[in-house]
């Protein structure tokens, strides 16, 4: 693992060696999720491709500080709470992680790249291909689509995920068994316990503000709206791979986003789904995943 600080903030990243292709896959995670979820993955592409795969702000190892010890019954909503809102002004919206990526990218000279996004690492991805439009040649969204604002639907899932992370206290890696609540969760079948203990240690150790940050402003009205809007822009290849049996982010839903390319206008050929797969596609289905991104990157070679 190496490191580098993006406006203050220590990064942690892995980078493979240089390939004879000149497009370097860059993988970016999802929510409470860090690098570690891609590297099955980039264990198959790594010899046909230079392979970046870094922890957001506030996830993983790229923390500001140390302690997440700290009480997170802090963070719960005021009472006149509203479902736009947002206490952390920002500091944690899908652009501004896409700049956090722009600046990665330029620090470590990447010329050409294809962004690999998951759930949220995915609308972080379509961001920056509009920011990065001279060094992004395509985007590929795992797990990822929306596009659809359902008020009170949203509203609960807000008020679910702040629920979520305040039963998070340190202590909790030492319970017996723990892991085997996490082998299931949001997958079609259960994972192997090293991946159940990641996520658990994941969970812990992320950043409380980033964590409730990215949640409420990933999911606000105006920014599901937006996401129709932003991939509407997009000049470059843009496809969609959706687990068949994910229940977080269902296939109809990651079509829906993915109509709104032009590449959908054409031959509706920009989304594939992936057999008995739920929300974690790289962790369940590695060798699919892997095998469209190197069919779909060579389509554009």
């Amino acid at each position: 693992m190496a490191t580098i600080e993006i406006l203050g903030v220590p990064h942690a990243y892995e980078l493979t060696n240089p390939t004879s292709n000149p497009d370097t896959l860059v993988f970016v995670h999802g929510w409470l999720n860090s690098r570690g979820y891609w590297q099955p993955v980039i264990s198959l592409l790594k010899d046909d491709f230079q392979c970046l795969s870094y922890d957001l702000r506030g996830f993983g190892e790229s923390q500001t500080k140390v302690d997440n010890n700290r009480d997170t019954t802090d963070l719960t909503f005021s009472p006149d709470y509203r479902a736009d809102t947002n206490p952390f002004d920002s500091l944690y919206a899908p652009t501004t992680y896409a700049q956090d990526l722009a600046i990665l990218l330029q620090k470590l000279n990447i010329q050409s790249a294809w962004l690999v996004g998951h759930s949220l690492g995915g609308t972080i991805a379509l961001w920056a291909a509009v920011q990065l439009s001279h060094v992004v040649k395509g985007v590929i969204c795992v797990n990822a689509g929306g596009g659809i604002y359902l008020k009170e639907a949203f509203e609960q899932f807000r008020t679910a995920g702040q629920k979520f992370l305040q039963v998070r206290p340190r202590w909790l890696t030492q319970v017996p068994l723990i892991d085997l609540l996490f082998t299931r969760a949001s997958v079609v079948r259960p994972l192997e316990r090293q991946w159940a203990r990641q996520r658990v240690i994941d969970f812990i150790v992320a950043d409380p503000e980033a964590a409730l940050g990215s949640l409420l402003d990933s999911t606000t009205e105006e920014e599901v709206n937006r996401l129709p809007q932003l991939v509407a822009q997009i000049k470059q290849p843009v496809y969609f791979l959706a687990g068949a049996e994910d229940k977080v982010m269902e296939p109809k839903y990651v079509r829906h986003l993915a109509s709104f390319h032009p590449s959908f206008q054409y031959s509706g050929e920009n989304v594939t789904e992936i057999p008995n797969c739920g929300h974690l596609a790289m962790l369940e289905q590695p060798h699919a995943v892997a095998d469209e991104i190197r069919r779909l990157v060579a389509q554009h070679s």
